[in-house]
């Protein structure tokens, strides 16, 4: 069904996993390979969350999410643990999406196919389980403006208290509030038509 793509709202309350991320990444600082391991592992999920929405192309999400923890690690020496370490790892994140969109604006693009188009979703993957609502979510997340689509993906899919999303987008948390109010009325609003438009049409 439709609406099952629409994450349920709930309180994002992970101080406790936080608060272990970040004890990772300030141990892993000095060189720990196995703390490392721990801190690639207990954010890895957020990360390929936050990148696969935030750039909205599922298929680059594994990639830069590799390229956001390579950058990480690399910086970790200067990771002060002022931030959680979740938020300092977003934050890089969305620099990464932002180079590779960068990249991909000045990257020549040939093709010797007529039919381009065809010929990239004709190679998409097919019959995973939850690709047809990942791609439903996708496709209604890019109605909304950027604001309230990062607001909404940061909040509830990556799961980051309103508090912090606030810090991390650099607004206040009642404003972060309303974003996510208003994208999620947006979503079901678009679902409640999607749904009747298919009524209709059978």
């Amino acid at each position: 069904m439709i609406t099952s793509v629409l994450p349920v709202s709930r309180p994002p309350e992970r101080t406790t996993a936080d608060a272990s991320a970040t004890a990772w990444a300030l141990a892993a600082r000095g060189g720990d390979p196995h703390a490392a391991e721990h801190f690639v592992r207990a954010l890895h999920g957020d990360v390929l969350r936050y990148v696969a929405f935030l750039s909205g192309d599922p298929q680059s999400a594994d990639d830069l999410t590799q390229d956001t923890f390579l950058r990480a690690l690399d910086s970790l020496p200067g990771f002060e643990g002022r931030a959680s370490a979740r938020t300092w790892l977003l934050s890089i994140a969305r620099r990464a999406v932002a180079d590779s969109f960068r990249r991909a604006a000045v990257r020549p693009r040939l093709a010797d196919m007529h039919d381009w188009q065809l010929a990239m979703e004709r190679s998409q993957p097919r019959d995973l389980p939850g690709f047809d609502d990942g791609i439903a979510l996708l496709d209604l997340l890019e109605m909304l403006s950027d604001q309230r689509r990062e607001a909404f993906v940061l909040t509830q899919l990556v799961g980051l208290p309103y508090d912090e999303a606030a810090r991390f987008l650099g607004c206040p948390v009642g404003t972060v509030r309303s974003r996510v109010s208003r994208a999620r009325a947006t979503l079901e609003r678009l679902l409640r038509e999607a749904e009747l438009h298919a009524v209709q049409a059978a």
